[in-house]
């Protein structure tokens, strides 16, 4: 029985303790929320509450303003400032080179597209050739078609771009250019044309390769193709 009537003291007690913190808490709780809301009323009081300014004759334009210490100050909104620095003159001129070269990329990657396509065109019908005769025919019929296409937009180009479009050619045929005159007019023809491409310092032998030396340009040539559907 002793037993028994300890258990039931020590159980009334539990309930007491709980109800007694759960009321502690509550009432602290309470004392908490009031102290912060008359902390935020006396430093963040309504516009409406802030005493407001003695505006003379010709105060008219209305300005926003922000609300300190029980005082409204006018504020407003800065235009953004932009700071740049000149180029370092190395940067600058791989800047100046990256954009002559994307340039001529544009210009001349619409050609070469076309001639690599009648290039290809051509190599693939001159497999079924098998006499010297037919296959110059054939070519001479094409060359007609090539001049018709390229004579006139290609005597516009720079020399630099000449260059550009040598490789642009290489790129979409697999052959340099040296080895496709040598094929179409002769290795006679085709060193004249090696000749004249030293004269103006180019070269009709000239590779491509597109993970090193001419990794701008194909990274130029990608973009465009992306931009135009071409992949």
């Amino acid at each position: 029985m002793k037993g028994r009537k300890l258990v039931v003291i020590l159980k009334n007690r539990m309930r007491l303790l709980t109800k007694t913190s759960i009321f502690r808490a509550l009432v602290l709780s309470f004392c908490v929320l009031s102290a912060i809301s008359v902390d935020a009323q006396q430093h963040d009081p309504s516009p409406s509450k802030v005493p407001q300014p003695e505006l003379g004759p010709n105060d008219t334009i209305p300005v926003p303003a922000l609300v300190m210490n029980n005082e409204l100050i006018p504020g407003g909104n800065l235009e953004w400032v932009y700071v740049s620095v000149p180029y370092p003159p190395e940067l600058l001129k791989r800047r100046l080179a990256y954009n002559r070269l994307r340039n001529a990329v544009y210009v001349t990657y619409p050609y070469a597209r076309k001639a690599g396509y009648i290039i290809n065109d051509i190599n693939t019908k001159m497999v079924g050739l098998e006499s010297r005769s037919d296959r110059r025919k054939y070519i001479r019929t094409r060359e007609k078609e090539l001049k018709k296409e390229f004579a006139d937009p290609l005597t516009n180009l720079s020399v630099y771009q000449g260059k550009v479009l040598m490789k642009l050619i290489n790129r979409q045929t697999g052959n340099n250019c040296y080895d496709i005159l040598k094929e179409y007019k002769g290795g006679f023809n085709a060193r004249v044309f090696q000749t004249v491409a030293f004269v103006f310092g180019s070269n009709l032998k000239q590779s491509y390769n597109a993970s090193e030396d001419d990794r701008d340009i194909e990274s130029i040539v990608r973009d465009l193709e992306r931009m135009y559907g071409l992949r």
